[in-house]
């Protein structure tokens, strides 16, 4: 008998865990899936007081809907029309121009002030570049070349599909988002359901303003890099911009990388235009100081009311453990948490 109970409990055991392997592999599989759910859905509650705000104007809601998602649409296009025939242009001219950079890069000079700062017989400038050129302009390589290319093109395409999938879903959840909300609130006691529809409603309430302030902070540095990139006369910078842009919509941390991608991809562009380097990375430590003490503390602060030592804790471990969509909704999951402590936990706490 305790044999049997033993192989029981050995054989439930044994399938408790491939069990939960099997369940393991297939959030491993659906990873991209759930991001595209997950982006989504915040989009989605982002966008939710936009709709309300044109609701409470006396508009249906489906058609606050369609409206709030055409505007969403008509950006993306405008977006995507504005910079990639710009980024597609500016690239052409610097392959058209690709011998005339590769002698700037192997130019005496530049050579010498490289070869200056470290041992030639540790390290041969010269030689290395000479070798960079003959891999760039060796015929044997086009092909190589061509299939990194190939593979740019694919990523792009999958990138544009996926924010297509993303749009059709956060429509979807936009039109359901009420019923969504009042089907989750049947599962809470009927007893506590009102607290949890207010303190949901607060949430969503955060979650939008939180959205509507970072995309408006990520705009001003997207704006203002294309200005400056123009100014100081660096390399591409539509898509410069636009990667700041981006970097920018992950609160401070974003930020920060996207500067250095920014800064050290010129300093790869125009390794003898060494006032440009130092402009830019003198403007974005400016710009960085100047959000994340004066800027991203408001807009934290009338959104989402998150002391800013928590966004940056927030913001790294949300990015550690989910990627960008970890970082992005890292500090609502933080606001949100703060709100149910402050409202729920320390309530509870003061009447015992």
């Amino acid at each position: 008998m305790r044999i049997s109970n033993a192989y029981r409990l050995g054989l439930l055991g044994g399938l408790g865990v491939l069990t939960a392997i099997l369940i393991g592999t297939a959030l491993g599989e659906l990873s991209t899936i759930i991001t595209y759910v997950g982006v989504a859905l915040f989009l989605a509650l982002g966008l939710d007081p936009v709709v309300r705000w044109l609701e409470n104007r006396h508009v249906p809601r489906p058609l606050a809907i369609t409206i709030v998602m055409v505007g969403v649409l008509l950006a993306f296009v405008g977006v995507v029309f504005a910079i990639v025939p710009t980024i597609v242009q500016q690239t052409s001219t610097l392959v058209t121009n690709l011998s005339t950079y590769l002698q700037s890069v192997t130019a005496q000079q530049f050579v010498d002030n490289l070869q200056s700062l470290v041992p030639k017989d540790a390290f041969d400038v010269q030689d290395s570049l000479n070798s960079v050129v003959d891999f760039l302009t060796d015929p044997k390589n086009v092909v190589a070349i061509g299939g990194g290319v190939l593979a740019v093109g694919v990523a792009i395409s999958n990138g544009l599909a996926g924010v297509l999938i993303v749009l059709i879903l956060t429509l979807y959840f936009m039109a359901s988002l009420d019923s969504m909300k009042r089907g989750v609130s049947q599962l809470i006691p009927r007893s506590s359901r009102p607290e949890y529809i207010r303190l949901s409603d607060q949430i969503s309430s955060s979650i939008g303003r939180y959205v509507i302030g970072q995309v408006a902070l990520a705009l001003l540095n997207g704006i203002l890099s294309f200005v400056v990139l123009s100014i100081s006369g660096a390399q591409l910078p539509a898509f410069f911009a636009f990667i700041a842009f981006i970097g920018a919509l992950i609160p401070l941390v974003g930020t920060v990388g996207a500067a250095a991608v920014i800064v050290l991809a010129q300093v790869a562009l125009l390794p003898l235009s060494p006032a440009t380097w130092i402009f830019l990375a003198i403007y974005y430590l400016v710009y960085m100081q100047v959000e994340a003490y004066i800027l991203a503390p408001r807009v934290m602060r009338r959104a989402v009311k998150v002391p800013g030592v928590i966004v940056i804790i927030s913001a790294l471990v949300g990015g550690t453990l989910l990627g960008v969509l970890g970082a992005l909704i890292a500090v609502p999951v933080a606001a949100a948490v703060l709100l149910i402590v402050r409202e729920v936990v320390i309530p509870r706490q003061n009447t015992k």
